[in-house]
């Protein structure tokens, strides 16, 4: 508004319905203060210290990669299975090492598979 030439200050003013030149908000330190008062901050124990880098008191660097509480893939330790008793009845199961191999589970399909797109051969130059 500052730049502006006066015919266009009146013009501005005469449309808004007001004198906008009057206070303009960033040039009176009554509308808005240069100096900011000091910050009331409480006392606290890295206040004292010369080297108080954020960095260094950041407790997201102070804490470990995440450690993995239930894997997806279960793995039993070798001869674990051999002489397992069910609880309940107390019979003990034979021991099949074939029963202990585990086959790879491929990702699922959302809905059937599509069979084969084939490009028809009535239409040479497709």
């Amino acid at each position: 508004m500052a730049t502006a030439t006066r015919l266009i200050q009146r013009l501005r003013n005469f449309l808004a319905g007001r004198d906008l030149q009057a206070k303009l908000s960033l040039r009176y330190t009554e509308i808005s203060k240069r100096s900011q008062p000091p910050p009331r901050l409480p006392v606290g124990p890295s206040h004292r210290f010369a080297n108080n880098y954020y960095c260094s008191r950041d407790g997201r660097r102070e804490s470990l990669p995440p450690i993995v509480v239930v894997a997806a893939q279960k793995t039993l330790a070798a001869g674990a299975q051999a002489g397992r008793t069910l609880p309940v009845s107390g019979v003990k199961l034979p021991s099949s090492d074939s029963a202990v191999t585990t086959a790879e589970k491929k990702p699922v399909t959302p809905g059937p598979v599509l069979k084969k797109w084939e490009i028809s051969k009535d239409q040479p130059y497709l």
